[in-house]
C-alpha cells in the first residue's frame, strides 16, 4: 500500500516537473517571438513617424514622439525632387531583365547539372561552391575593368549582366527542387519522342513554380535593396530606388525626414510583391508528377 502510494506521489511529482519545464519553454518561445517582432516593427515605426515631421521637429523631438503637425509634403518632395519615380522605372527595367535571365539561365544550368551526372558537371558544381565562398568585394576591381572594357559603365546593361551572371545561389535552389522531381517524367517523355529541350520547357519548367517563386523573392529583394552596384556602374545619371534618396545627403547634413518618407514609399512595392509571391513557396512542389 505504501509502495503504491509512493509510486503515485513520484508520478505526480514528474507530471508537475514536466508541466513547469513545458511552461518555461513556452514562455521562452513566445518571448523570442515578441522580441523578434519588436526588432522588425520598432525601426519601421521610427521611420514612419520621422517621415511625418518637419526638419526642426525631427531634430529636436524624441524618435518615438508623435508629430505635432503632419508634414505630408515630405512624401511629395521625396517622390518628385528625389527622383523616386525615375528610380522606380529604372529599377523595374533592371528587375524584369535580371529576373527573367536568372530564372532561365539558372534553371537550365541546374537541369543539366542535376540530370546529367558527369565529371565535368561535378567540377562545375565545385567551382560554383568555391565562388560562393569568395567575398564579392575582392573581385570588384577586376569586374569593373571587364565591364569598362565593354563600354557598359553608365548603362543599365552593366548591373543586369552582373545580376544574372553572378547568381549561383539560384542554381543551387533549382538543383535542390529538381532532386524531388521524378526521373520517370523525363524517361516517359523521351520514350514518346521528346528531346531534352521539350522535356525542360514543357515538363520540368512548369513544375519549378515554387522554386521560381523562391528565387524571384530573393532576387527582387536583393536587387531592390542593392546600393553598391547601381551606384558604381550607373551613378547619379540613372538613379534606381536605392540610390535616388542619396541626393538628400550632402556635405552639410542630411534631410532625414524626407529620406524617411522616401523609405516608406520604397517599402510599399517590396511588401506587395512579397505578399503576392510568398504563398507559392508553401504550395505543392510536384503536383501531378509520377511517384517512383
Amino acid at each position: 500500500m505504501s509502495k503504491a502510494y509512493a509510486m503515485d506521489s513520484y508520478s505526480d511529482y514528474n507530471d508537475k516537473e514536466s508541466k513547469i519545464v513545458s511552461g518555461i519553454f513556452t514562455f521562452l518561445k513566445y518571448a523570442v517571438l515578441v522580441i523578434a517582432c519588436l526588432i522588425v516593427i520598432v525601426p519601421l515605426v521610427v521611420v514612419f513617424l520621422g517621415s511625418l515631421k518637419s526638419n526642426t521637429e525631427f531634430l529636436s523631438s524624441n524618435v518615438f514622439a508623435l508629430p505635432t503637425k503632419i508634414e505630408w509634403s515630405n512624401y511629395k518632395t521625396a517622390f518628385i525632387d528625389g527622383q523616386v519615380l525615375e528610380g522606380f522605372k529604372n529599377t523595374a527595367i533592371i528587375l524584369v531583365f535580371s529576373c527573367i535571365g536568372t530564372v532561365i539561365t539558372g534553371s537550365m544550368t541546374a537541369y543539366v547539372l542535376q540530370r546529367f551526372k558527369t565529371t565535368l558537371g561535378t567540377v562545375i558544381k565545385a567551382a560554383f561552391l568555391l565562388a560562393t565562398l569568395l567575398p564579392g568585394i575582392s573581385m570588384q576591381v577586376t569586374v569593373y575593368r571587364i565591364v569598362n572594357a565593354f563600354h557598359l559603365v553608365g548603362s543599365m546593361a552593366a548591373p543586369i549582366i552582373l545580376y544574372v551572371g553572378t547568381d549561383i545561389i539560384s542554381i543551387y535552389i533549382f538543383i535542390q527542387f529538381l532532386n524531388n522531381i521524378s526521373y520517370s517524367l523525363d524517361e516517359s517523355a523521351i520514350m514518346d519522342g521528346a528531346n531534352y529541350f521539350t522535356v525542360y520547357f514543357r515538363i520540368i519548367f512548369p513544375l519549378l513554380k515554387p522554386a521560381i517563386a523562391t528565387v524571384l523573392i530573393i532576387k527582387i529583394i536583393s536587387i531592390y535593396n542593392d546600393f553598391y552596384t547601381p551606384q558604381l556602374y550607373m551613378g547619379k545619371s540613372k538613379p534606381v530606388v536605392s540610390t535616388a534618396l542619396y541626393n538628400f545627403i550632402g556635405p552639410y547634413g542630411a534631410k532625414w525626414e524626407i529620406i524617411f518618407a522616401g523609405i516608406v514609399i520604397c517599402i510599399i512595392p517590396t511588401l506587395i510583391i512579397f505578399l503576392v509571391l510568398q504563398k507559392y513557396i508553401y504550395s505543392g512542389l510536384v503536383n501531378g508528377s509520377v511517384k517512383e
